[in-house]
């Protein structure tokens, strides 16, 4: 018991120490933006403080309670799912199961609520129903051995096809909704679930297929909400600017927290409640865990909940108005192209702060024991975002239609899935999903609404997008890594083959010589 407690309080501490070094690069970012190029209100600043506090808090308690319930939760059901051996089985639960985490997911909340004049129910109602399709989609691609990069490249051609007949307003929102739907909510359940399906494969393809899961759920809300921009046509889709707080002392400071937390205690609460059902009926009738291991999910989904609150009060109520207003004062200034390096720069690391991004990194490493290192996969994709955003900000500033980056993004990346070994690809597109959390819908969002304010552009169609952008470059730059890694084998191999053809054509006596 004592050994249990020490491994539990290193985990802990291990995720701390991991969520400071992700999030103080971003304070003092903001913090020098504040005091040099971009003076901002102290109401502002000191809620993007505090709100820094519940973000780093909120962070630790939701990655260490997603270690304990989300995944477990999601290998079980996998595990389970696939010993059944009933296809109908399978897909059914598979739908279900994406359909109601997606609709527990907070990114795609802060979303619907963002998009103007789209009821927030018919977005994420058709947001989740993508999912499961493709989800179900992505189970079969495991059980039947079907490639990645072939359903990627026929998936991706109709998404692309879709956009000829979409409104401009729609586009961008469509691709968005296929990053936020893989957040900190639905990564770590559906990459444990790809784990759950493979460890009962055991064929040497398994390890590769484990991954790719979060890769096609990202497809089908970009089809669902096109499909969707086709048949649904709203009135208006006028942005209603933000509200920034006014406050004038340390109380109201605290009021406006204390106002937006019964909020988000509320909505977590809802959101986790789809999920929480689901595993109690699917523990009834399979009976997966047994009374230990379900006390120990029962107190990680604890730690979740709690996480997950303090994450989403810390990072409406403090850092997306100090986005919205930091993005308005760099764009309305007379150096308003300074916001595409200082996008970058924020865009490298605020990428290292989302919850997701941490679970998949961890994952990768553990399952591919070491071979593809965290370091490695953070440092590409941190290089990815701040590409991204780089472009995302040149969109805002010149109104360019955003399928001039996502075409020959996508394609780069499509071509380079046949050029790299398999696992990349699936790592990557996965990386890609995972990339655009919580911190990319709040916080880069706000800053790309708020430059776009200062120059007059159209929010929908310039603004919206940012999202999509930075769920696309670590497609290309985790896949290069691939390419880097098969070269560096490639090398080695070739230098161990000349090595050994070298010794074989010594003679016996040289050989006993050497």
């Amino acid at each position: 018991m004592d050994l249990q407690k020490t491994k539990l309080k290193e985990k802990f501490l291990e995720k701390t120490e991991e969520t400071l070094r992700a999030v103080i690069p971003i304070v003092i970012i903001v913090m020098a933006l504040c005091f040099t190029v971009a003076p901002i209100e102290p109401g502002i600043l000191l809620a993007f403080i505090l709100g820094a506090v519940f973000l780093v808090v909120g962070m630790v308690f939701f990655t260490f309670g997603a270690e304990l319930s989300m995944t477990p939760m999601g290998e079980n059901v996998g595990t389970c799912m696939t010993r059944t051996k009933k296809l109908s089985t399978m897909l059914l639960l598979s739908f279900l199961l994406g359909f109601t985490v997606t609709i527990s997911e907070p990114d795609l909340q802060v979303l619907a609520e963002q998009v103007p004049s789209v009821p927030n129910m018919i977005i994420v109602l058709s947001v989740a129903f993508g999912v499961g399709i493709f989800l179900v989609a992505a189970v079969i691609r495991m059980l039947f051995n079907i490639k990645l990069s072939h359903m990627l490249v026929f998936f991706y051609i109709i998404v692309f096809i879709l956009t000829c007949f979409v409104p401009d307003d729609f586009k961008a929102v469509a691709f968005d909704s296929g990053g936020v739907t893989t957040g900190p909510m639905t990564v770590p359940f559906i990459m444990a679930l790809g784990i759950g399906i493979s460890s009962v494969r055991g064929d040497k393809r398994a390890e590769d297929d484990s991954f790719g899961l979060v890769a096609l759920s990202s497809v089908g809300p970009v089809l669902s909400v096109l499909v969707l921009g086709m048949v649904y046509h709203p009135e208006s889709t006028d942005y209603v600017a933000e509200v920034f707080p006014e406050l004038n002392d340390s109380v109201e400071l605290f009021g406006i927290f204390a106002h937006g937390l019964p909020d988000y205690i509320k909505e977590v609460f809802i959101s986790l409640l789809p999920i929480i059902v689901f595993f109690t009926i699917f523990q009834l009738v399979f009976k997966s865990m047994n009374k230990r291991m379900l006390i120990k999910t029962a107190v990680g989904m604890g730690y979740t909940y709690l996480g997950l609150v303090l994450f989403l009060t810390g990072v409406n109520v403090g850092f997306m108005p100090a986005g919205n207003y930091l993005g308005q004062v760099l764009a309305g200034g007379d150096f308003k192209w300074l916001t595409v390096p200082i996008g970058m720069l924020i865009g490298y690391f605020i990428v290292l702060a989302e919850p997701a991004v941490i679970v998949l990194t961890h994952q990768v490493e553990e399952i591919t024991s070491g071979s593809i290192a965290a370091g490695p996969m953070r440092l590409a994709l941190s290089v990815g975002v701040s590409v991204s955003l780089g472009l995302a900000m040149i969109r805002v500033l010149t109104g360019i239609s955003i399928l001039w980056f996502l075409v020959p993004g996508y394609a780069i990346a499509l071509i380079l899935s046949f050029k790299v070994p398999k696992i990349f690809t699936a790592i990557a597109f996965d990386s890609g999903g995972v990339a655009s959390g919580p911190m990319t819908a709040t916080f880069l969002l706000s800053f790309a609404i708020g430059a776009c304010v200062s120059v007059g552009g159209n929010i929908v169609a310039d603004a919206f997008g940012v999202v999509a952008m930075v769920a696309m470059t670590p497609l290309i730059t985790i896949q290069i890594l691939g390419l880097i890694y098969k070269l560096d084998h490639d090398r080695r191999a070739e230098r161990a083959r000349r090595e050994e053809l070298a010794l074989s054509m010594l003679a016996d006596n040289e050989i006993v010589e050497l």
